[in-house]
Order: C-alpha cells, then sequence, then structure tokens
C-alpha cells in the first residue's frame, strides 16, 4: 500500500527541537513545513496546505492555546497535537476542549507522536469525506434528484 505523506506543520520556539522533530518525520516520509512562532504558523496555514499541526504550547508571543484558537477558527478541519512540557497538563487538556486532537508531555517519545500524527490525519481524512458526501447530497436535492 502507497503511504500519502501526511502534511505538518511543526510550530515551536525552540529551533533545535523543531529541526530535529522535522529530520526524523521526514524520514517517515511525512511533508513537513516549520514555523517558530504562532502568528509565523498561522501565516504558513494561509499559504500551505497542511492536515496536521504540531503545536507548542509555552512560546514567547502568540501562546500554543491563543494560535490554536485562531487556527481552529480559521482552518477548522486542520488538526492538532499540543505539545506541552511539565506542568502544563491542565493547558493541554484546555487545548483539547478548544479542539486540539491529542497532547503530548515534552520530551515526546517518537513512536507515540508518530501513533497520533496517524489519527489526527486519519481523523482529519474522515471528516472531509463526510463533508463530501453532504455536499453531493445537497447538490443532488438541489437539482431535484432526490426529495
Amino acid at each position: 500500500m502507497i503511504k500519502i505523506p501526511t502534511k505538518v506543520l511543526l510550530v515551536d520556539d525552540e529551533e533545535d527541537f523543531v529541526e530535529m522533530l522535522s529530520l526524523r518525520l521526514k524520514e517517515l516520509g511525512e511533508k513537513v513545513s516549520i514555523a517558530y512562532s504562532g502568528q509565523e504558523g498561522l501565516d504558513t496555514l494561509v499559504t500551505t496546505p497542511i492536515d496536521v499541526v504540531i503545536l507548542d504550547i509555552k512560546m514567547p508571543g502568540m501562546d500554543g492555546i491563543e494560535t490554536l484558537r485562531e487556527i481552529k477558527k480559521q482552518f477548522p478541519l486542520v488538526e492538532v497535537i499540543m505539545l506541552t512540557g511539565h506542568g502544563s497538563t491542565e493547558t493541554a487538556v484546555e487545548g483539547m476542549k478548544l479542539g486540539a486532537f491529542d497532547y503530548l508531555m515534552k520530551p515526546a517519545d517518537f513512536g507515540d507522536l508518530s501513533a497520533k500524527l496517524e489519527g489526527a490525519r486519519k481523523r482529519k481524512d474522515e471528516q472531509e469525506e463526510r463533508i463530501r458526501k453532504a455536499e453531493v447530497k445537497l447538490l443532488v436535492r438541489k437539482s431535484g434528484g432526490l426529495s
């Protein structure tokens, strides 16, 4: 079976971490974009199709929760996995209430991250498929095909 790469956006202010994670994800065959701030991440989403954002909670300026709110407002189908350090688990749970797919503690186990990335991509694909089916039904009804 051919694996379709997930289009991933890494948003974290720790450059070494982003570079290392980006290399590991590319080794898995994923298509990776990088942003070092929440605003830079939002700007990337405007110009680049993304399936899943891996988003750090603690960043200077626009933090992960603010960034998540904007992502979900502007790009509701993009899935988000939150990254959190010790002591921010409550914030990660808040992120899930705001629509994040899941969260991971830093330093994240790469196997766990890969599994969550796969789950987030699957959820996005399923949601897009439901929307396509609903749009088809709507078109059929509008054209008078079904009542």
